[in-house]
């Protein structure tokens, strides 16, 4: 029901920026708990955040804590993830998920994924 589609990704140096974007189809965007998550090349998808439905509750991964950002835009439907301070170990495939009432850090608790879009840092 839900189609998410994911953009922003890219190549970047250590150090550098990047802002993800995962539009939203459908009317019901703004009920939805929103997650991102990462996978790299060889390992398991990991959690990097996840927003409540109004943007009130974000949590993060230790991992990016301080350098990323989680925010949504419900009149856009629309979540961003920003990227700062980027390091090699971000490499990685970047998914939103979309479908829990409340954020949660486990894939399974989600319904609907983006298609994925690759973020690669260099160093």
């Amino acid at each position: 029901q839900e189609q998410l589609i994911e953009s922003g990704g890219g190549l970047v140096q250590a150090g550098g920026s990047l802002r993800l974007s995962c539009a939203a189809s459908g009317r019901t965007f703004s009920s939805y708990a929103m997650g991102w998550f990462r996978q790299a090349r060889g390992k398991e998808r990991e959690f990097v955040g996840a927003i409540n439905w109004s943007g009130s509750r974000i949590y993060y991964a230790d991992s990016v804590k301080g350098r990323f950002t989680i925010s949504r835009d419900n009149a856009k439907n629309t979540v961003y993830l920003q990227m700062n301070s980027l390091k090699p170990e971000d490499t990685a495939v970047y998914y939103c998920a979309a479908g829990s009432i409340y954020p949660s850090a486990t894939t399974d608790e989600y319904d609907y994924w983006g298609q994925g879009t690759q973020v690669t840092v260099s160093s």
